[in-house]
């Protein structure tokens, strides 16, 4: 058989895969991610069959992936819910990112990953899953208690972080000097701040020139949009995945709304192809060895993640159930973490023990996270022996 028809058949075997481990998922109430990335060890290399008709197409479909996750990210904000939110909540941001930076940080120094190493594997732990948490927050019928404007807080903050964060390591997995971390560092802050302000005064105008009331026309500009500014972003030296979330901040009002509703389906194929390749490329036989390490790291981060978001609730006036909620909202690590690995991986600057790492650690807790979100303050307090109350 010939090239294409391989890879045509591949790629109709990971679809339909995808279906049906989506389904598992939907039922199971957990996010799919988990499920994608072992659809992915299971069809790559070293797992129990190897697809490798599908390299080129799954390279492309995994960087769109990225690039829609962010835009449907940046589309969840405004300009001026991120400038507010940066205001209000920046010392709970803080504690967060020295809390939840440092475990990962520590444990790429003891697998002797140096510096790099201790960037790359600080950034996965310290950013949570904002698509879990949205998730988790809705299924429970959270969306409206005092402490989730708290989480989002942290959530925006987190997500402003990696606009900075993730230009800064491209750079430095490149081999850039220190002066070129520098230049990097300047041009991302220059570009974050100059979209934002674009956006708070011309982003209606942004919004205007990209809708149209024929979906196909209003989908072919939002999609080209995306497409072309993450490529300027990346010649810019700003990572293309933030390229694409600050179109979808500087994108407001009914336009954004449009977008979500058309794009979903999309992004939601896209992804699931992101998160394969990833597994994709991972050897299965290479998770046993560090299994351990994974589960001790996500038990450190799920502590770090639920001491800031109740320390952060505390500080709303929030009461010690709103606190626990809040913290047990955030443990759930996702896409992002994948996206940072992702990137470390395919520079080869990191040892390839890091994308086992990573995904055991992702798998973990993108499991245990909702799980815990649901179960944690039902069983404090029956522990307790205190009654819920309406919140």
């Amino acid at each position: 058989m010939g090239g294409t028809t391989v890879a045509l058949l591949e790629l109709g075997i990971i679809f339909l895969g995808l279906g049906l481990l989506g389904r598992i998922a939907a039922r199971m109430g957990m996010s799919p991610v988990p499920l994608y990335l072992l659809g992915g060890l299971a069809f790559g290399h070293g797992g129990l069959i190897e697809f490798g008709g599908i390299a080129e197409f799954g390279h492309i479909a995994s960087e769109i992936g990225v690039v829609l996750l962010l835009l449907m990210l940046g589309l969840e904000y405004t300009a001026k819910e991120l400038v507010t939110g940066l205001g209000q909540s920046w010392p709970a941001g803080l504690a967060d990112l020295v809390l939840s930076f440092t475990p990962g940080a520590v444990m790429a120094l003891m697998f002797g990953w140096g510096g790099v190493g201790a960037m790359v594997l600080g950034g996965v732990t310290y950013i949570s899953s904002s698509g879990i948490a949205a998730k988790v927050l809705t299924d429970l019928g959270r969306l409206g208690n005092r402490e989730t404007p708290t989480v989002l807080s942290i959530l925006v903050l987190e997500d402003l972080a990696m606009a900075v964060y993730l230009p800064i390591l491209t750079a430095v997995l490149a081999g850039a000097s220190f002066l070129g971390g520098l230049q990097a560092v300047g041009i991302s802050l220059l570009v974050v701040s100059a979209v934002l302000l674009l956006a708070l005064r011309h982003g209606h105008r942004i919004s205007s020139w990209i809708h149209s009331p024929d979906q196909e026309t209003f989908l072919l500009r939002l999609i080209g949009a995306a497409l072309l500014v993450a490529g300027i972003a990346s010649t810019l030296q700003v990572s293309a995945a933030v390229g694409s979330f600050l179109l979808g901040i500087a994108i407001s009002g009914s336009t954004a709304e449009n977008a979500v509703r058309v794009l979903e389906p999309l992004r939601d194929v896209f992804a699931a192809m992101f998160f394969v390749v990833f597994g994709l490329n991972t050897d299965p036989a290479t998770i046993p060895p560090v299994l351990g390490w994974a589960v001790l790291l996500a038990l450190a981060t799920a502590a770090t993640k639920m001491a800031t978001g109740s320390w952060a609730a505390r500080r709303s006036g929030i009461g010690r159930w709103g606190q626990l909620r809040a913290g047990t909202t955030l443990i759930a690590r996702g896409e992002f973490s994948i996206v940072i690995a992702g990137l470390a991986v395919a520079s080869g600057a990191i040892d390839g023990q890091l994308a086992a790492l990573v995904t055991a650690y992702v798998m973990l807790t993108a499991v245990a996270g909702p799980v815990v979100a649901r179960f944690a303050e039902p069983l404090v307090r029956r522990l307790v022996r205190e009654p819920e109350i309406a919140r």
